[in-house]
């Protein structure tokens, strides 16, 4: 070892040899870097073999119990979609019904077994079976609905119409279809349209099972609960052929005075509680189609109102109307329209009335029955929640029509559904 000196000034350079004491230093610093060397390579290289098999033993351990935790997550996933699909067939009603049980009538069954669409999910839809429609409430009438199902298929249905509408004032609406053929009445003696709207019904023509009366003689005396249908079914005699167009009391509208009101944009329109369909036959007289909302209580009015060349809708005012939205240009509605004492229940009814309606179409009410004013007050301030322009409003009092001779309030009113943004 040695050094190198350089004398810059005379140009010349010459070594000197190295002491012993930078030698050794040399050495030893040397060494120590090889000694160091080899234990780091001693140390990564030569673990015990008892040590690795713990750190395998550890790992094992560890990923058998991640997989564990994998497994009670993905359960507890398919657990959640399992009851969400319950729910959700529950809140749809498709399982009203425990088909299990044995008191079941076995074409009821059937009708409400679920069918795979054979091409299986629906992308428009997203349904992936076909599901009967019947009412919810059906479930809760399961005996009458089970007698009304017990039929011989592809015989004649039972004479059972009064079971069906039991039924359906129960809540259970839709019912469900039979596969059996309804009793047929043949309808001779009908005159045509439109002289039929004022000819007298034959009583032949009509199923009288069920009901009280078996004429039309019987009925026309008959003091009805309803106050929309006193002496309705007299076309000839009494005052049903000068309704609409002959008034008796200053809440009594005529018909050609509502029409005006709508400047010619009246052609279609839906009568709720419709009695025998007199205001149907009025509209028809001036090229007006009205369906009437009906149902046989006491009285066969869908036959009658079909025998006069209108259109019946056997339908309760508990179910939604099966129209779409905004297609009347004209609501009709009396006291029909009050179908119980709760509030709700009416505010209900006047939704589904609001949607049918056009904008710019008209809703007259028509002698409504308030039992005191603050039934009258109830309804001024459910009407005007809606923001109806009042056309006409009349409020009167007249002498109760069902025979207990007390003055009645009542209310009628022409009201414009607005249009809303």
């Amino acid at each position: 070892m040695g050094s190198v000196s350089l004398k810059i000034g005379d140009g010349t350079a010459r070594f000197r040899r190295a002491t012993l004491c930078s030698s050794a230093l040399n050495i030893l610093m040397l060494f120590s870097v090889l000694t160091t060397n080899l234990f780091a390579l001693y140390a990564f290289t030569s673990s015990p073999k008892e040590h690795q098999n713990q750190l395998l033993h550890h790992t094992h351990k560890n990923i058998s119990l991640i997989s564990e935790q994998v497994s009670l997550i993905v359960g507890e996933i398919a657990a959640s979609q399992r009851k969400l699909a319950k729910m959700e067939k529950e809140l749809l009603g498709y399982e009203s019904f425990d088909l299990s049980r044995p008191n079941l009538a076995n074409e009821l069954k059937l009708f409400l077994h679920h069918h795979q669409l054979p091409l299986g999910k629906d992308s428009k839809s997203g349904i992936t079976e076909m599901v009967a429609s019947v009412g919810h409430s059906c479930e809760k009438s399961v005996d009458f609905l089970s007698q009304y199902m017990t039929y011989k298929v592809s015989g004649p249905c039972p004479d059972d119409w009064s079971v069906a509408q039991k039924l359906i004032l129960r809540g259970c609406e839709p019912l469900p279809r039979r596969r059996c053929f309804a009793k047929s009445i043949p309808k001779v003696g009908l005159f045509p349209f439109p002289i039929t709207l004022w000819k007298p019904v034959s009583d032949k023509i009509v199923s009288w099972s069920g009901l009280g009366c078996k004429n039309f003689e019987c009925l026309n005396n008959k003091k009805f609960s309803t106050r929309d249908c006193v002496g309705c079914f007299d076309l000839v005699n009494g005052y049903e052929n000068q309704r609409f167009v002959k008034a008796r009391s200053k809440n009594d509208f005529l018909v050609d005075d509502v029409l005006a009101l709508g400047n010619g944009g009246i052609r279609i329109g839906f009568d709720i509680g419709g009695g025998s369909g007199t205001f149907a036959a009025r509209m028809a007289e001036r090229k007006v189609t009205v369906i009437t909302n009906t149902l046989n209580i006491d009285a066969p009015y869908s036959e009658f109102i079909a025998a006069r060349g209108l259109f019946p809708l056997y339908l309760s005012l508990d179910h939604r109307f099966p129209f779409y939205d905004n297609v009347f240009d004209l609501v009709h509605a009396s006291s029909g329209l009050d179908i119980g004492a709760k509030p709700e229940k009416l505010e209900f009814l006047m939704f589904d009335i609001d949607r049918i309606l056009r904008a710019g179409g008209l809703f007259w009410l028509d002698n409504f029955y308030c039992a005191n004013d603050e039934k009258k007050r109830e309804l001024t301030r459910l009407i005007e929640s809606f923001g109806y322009k009042k056309m006409k409003w009349v409020v009167g009092e007249k002498v109760d029509t069902v025979g207990s001779g007390k003055l009645e309030i009542y209310l009628s009113a022409v009201l414009q559904k607005p249009v809303r943004v």
